[in-house]
């Protein structure tokens, strides 16, 4: 009996130490969501991204009567084209994730490409020789210094003389771009180094049917040494465990959909001419129709998956992740705790331009020259990329995960629009749309989660 005169009535909870720690009579659904601790935005972006695929594919199919875009070649295509903003959009996490912007991210992919072009067409073969095998090496390094010079001296202004990033960034846009075009004279240079040509994709550009199983091989161990490392932290820790059937589950999805990955890259085969001159090459008398070489993981792809384990690494795993976390959760509260905010944020924007420069070589190498026009507008898709994987603009939330996918989504939408006729202004206009409406659902999501 409560005091006053009330019957106290034992509300009687069901509570597991899996999961998510707590299952109070929840529906199916829920309880699904709290055992696997998969995030339901994750879930929301990859229902999103096959929607977008299922429409461009049934469009093409019922209005133009051929539905090209679930095809092998062209999602092994989407791939390589998502590659270069993808790279980037892993980097453009940190950076909005410490409530910055970084609008020179295509203008310092323009920059770097003419200087690596220039460097390994006019200036190297000079002194090494046309063909010489350090002349790749060498370009990339500069491409990638470059790169980390400029974000770095980006982060400076920012950091340390208070200028506003947006500011220093959209000054950063138009200084890079129009030097880029000095220094060539607003010239193509092309074509580019022969081994530099194959980190762009392409036949030669990938590894095979083999080393694709090779790669789809470690990939599947890796999930499953991932799995088991975290769930003896968790037990070391006396942290909630997820069930077992839900670490199965999770590791079944993980590597079915690595095995399904190398199967479609593995059914897409060379183009009729380049299998020809194959084998021409290496006098092969095999009638070339009977002849069937895989592509495989382009090296592009291979790059982008390097890149997103690397720096998933780093956020979650060193020291400068939970100091960048810590800035944007709470930056006058970080700077207390002895985080020294200044030197982490130039170190942000120097791996933002680092990031600039490996799109680089992955942009130029794929076109097999530089332009002027190369990264034109990248910055709208890295930002969008990052904006709809989950990464806010109010600071301290993002993954790397979520970027690579809302890159793959932002570059499905625009493979789309071109595949069923869209002009390019109206492909400009959704991509727009797009970015403003992630923005909406991620300000509408952290309203309701307050």
């Amino acid at each position: 009996m409560r005091e006053d005169g009330g019957v106290l009535v034992n509300q009687s909870t069901t509570k597991t130490t899996t999961g998510a720690g707590r299952v109070d009579r929840e529906g199916l659904f829920i309880r699904f969501m709290r055992a696997t601790e998969v995030d339901v935005r994750l879930l929301g972006m990859i229902a999103a991204l096959l929607t977008i695929w299922v429409g461009f594919h049934l469009y093409g199919e019922l209005v133009l009567g051929r539905g090209s875009f679930l095809t092998a070649r062209n999602i092994w295509n989407l791939s390589v084209q998502t590659a270069s903003i993808g790279v980037m959009a892993t980097g453009m996490v940190l950076v909005i994730v410490t409530r910055h912007i970084d609008l020179s991210v295509g203008s310092i992919l323009g920059f770097c490409a003419m200087m690596m072009a220039i460097i390994q067409v006019w200036i190297l073969p000079e002194y090494l020789g046309l063909g010489h095998p350090l002349i790749w090496i060498i370009a990339v390094v500069s491409g990638l210094l470059i790169g980390a010079l400029i974000g770095g001296f980006h982060g400076y202004l920012v950091a340390y003389l208070g200028i506003p990033a947006f500011i220093v960034t959209l000054g950063g846009l138009l200084v890079w771009r129009g030097a880029a075009f000095l220094l060539a004279r607003g010239e193509t240079i092309s074509p580019v180094d022969s081994t530099f040509s194959l980190l762009g994709g392409g036949p030669y550009g990938s590894i095979g049917s083999t080393g694709s199983w090779v790669v789809g091989i470690l990939i599947c161990i890796g999930i499953v040494a991932l799995m088991l490392v975290g769930r003896r932290q968790r037990q070391r820790y006396d942290f909630p465990l997820r069930p077992m059937w839900a670490e199965i589950f999770l590791g079944l999805v993980g590597c079915g959909v690595t095995v399904g990955f190398v199967m479609l890259v593995n059914s897409y085969p060379w183009p009729i001419g380049i299998v020809r001159q194959y084998a021409a090459a290496n006098n092969l008398e095999t009638p070339v129709k009977e002849i069937f070489i895989s592509h495989g993981f382009a090296i592009p792809v291979l790059i982008l998956i390097a890149v997103g384990i690397a720096m998933t690494f780093l956020t979650s795993r060193t020291r400068f992740g939970r100091y960048v976390f810590a800035i944007g959760g709470n930056p006058e509260a970080a700077e207390l705790a002895g985080i020294n905010t200044r030197w982490v944020t130039v170190k942000i924007f120097a791996l933002m331009g680092f990031l600039c420069g490996l799109s680089a070589v992955i942009a130029s190498a794929r076109l097999n020259s530089a332009t002027n026009n190369l990264g034109t507008l990248d910055e709208l898709y890295v930002i969008a990329a990052a904006v709809i994987g989950g990464t806010s603009f109010a600071g301290g939330v993002g993954t790397i995960y979520g970027a690579v996918l809302g890159a793959i989504v932002m570059q499905s939408l625009q493979t789309g629009m071109v595949l069923i006729g869209f002009d390019a202004a109206i492909q400009q206009m959704v991509v727009g749309g797009v970015l403003v409406f992630a923005v909406w659902i991620d300000t509408m999501y952290r309203a309701r989660a307050k």
